[in-house]
């Protein structure tokens, strides 16, 4: 049987208001959990999933990347923004971001998809082709609609002329379904939200020995993994709520992993129900070929 391992592969990082981070929740509750800083950001992770095994690379995420000119940059508190860390990270493991057989996007805000692009000082220089040069562009169907038609109270959100850069590169896969046509058919799916933003996918893949979960914007960290914990950048908080509370059936219920992505410290942890309350446990700081 072949042996599949993850990894939490570190993007680029930024710092975002505390408030908007943590919705109806008042500041001296968060703060608590994320420490602010002097004009109130808290730091974010933007962390991709690696999952290797029978000769396939899956990246699920490309984070914010460094793509950003300089104003929106330091708007949007990226760290080391003239660096594409997350092609860093995968350097550091012995990758190419040529080998990656699939990137799957839960969602194409620029926090989920900048990745994809390379940085602004290498756009300037000509470079506007997209990264992952040999890999299928995985998004659901829903989530792509949505990228094409965005709202005007979250159209900011998204990076303008990325629909057309993907639909250009001829590997682009849209899903209708709950499996990557081909791939790992008893091994991954797909479960899909609509309270953060509507179709985004969560990747769901079983090992032989566990099974993680792709947590997204659903859970972006530890902090709200607490059932009531939403984002003031959540299109539907009641709905999320509800969602988060099914999808713990399963979470908890087979102790999945959750993986976080915008935790500043936890890559994953398993989650726990006690005296009416979810909770993380078993927090895993670096994932490094973790075998599933």
């Amino acid at each position: 049987m072949p042996e599949y391992k993850i990894s939490a592969i570190e993007g680029n990082r930024q710092r975002l208001d505390g408030g908007s981070m943590f919705g109806n929740a008042p500041r001296p509750v968060w703060e608590r959990w994320a420490a602010p800083d002097a004009v109130g950001r808290i730091e974010l992770a933007c962390r991709s999933l690696l999952i290797e095994g029978d000769g396939k690379k899956v990246l699920c995420e490309t984070g914010i990347g460094a793509f950003f000119e300089p104003k929106l940059a330091d708007r949007y508190g990226v760290q080391e923004p003239s660096r594409h860390i997350l092609l860093d990270s995968l350097t550091k493991l012995g990758i190419d971001e040529s080998q990656i057989d699939y990137v799957v996007l839960s969602h194409l805000h620029f926090d989920h998809a900048g990745g994809l692009l390379h940085s602004f000082a290498e756009q300037q220089a000509g470079k506007t082709d997209l990264l992952f040069s040999k890999a299928k562009y995985i998004i659901g169907k829903e989530a792509w609609e949505r990228a094409l038609k965005p709202h005007s109270r979250d159209r900011a959100s998204f990076i303008p002329g990325m629909t057309e850069k993907l639909q250009a590169s001829g590997r682009l896969v849209l899903i209708d379904g709950d499996h990557i046509p081909g791939l790992w058919q008893d091994r991954l799916r797909f479960v899909r939200t609509s309270g953060h933003t509507p179709g985004q996918l969560h990747t769901v893949f079983r090992g032989a020995r566990a099974t993680v979960f792709f947590a997204g914007d659903l859970i972006p960290g530890t902090a709200w993994v607490h059932l009531p914990i939403t984002m003031g950048y959540d299109r539907f908080p009641e709905l999320l709520i509800e969602e988060k509370a099914q999808i713990y059936e399963s979470v908890v219920g087979e102790k999945w992993w959750t993986f976080y992505t915008h935790d500043s410290k936890v890559a994953m942890s398993h989650i726990a129900q006690d005296a009416g309350k979810y909770l993380p446990f078993e927090p895993q700081l670096n994932v490094t070929r973790f075998s599933l």
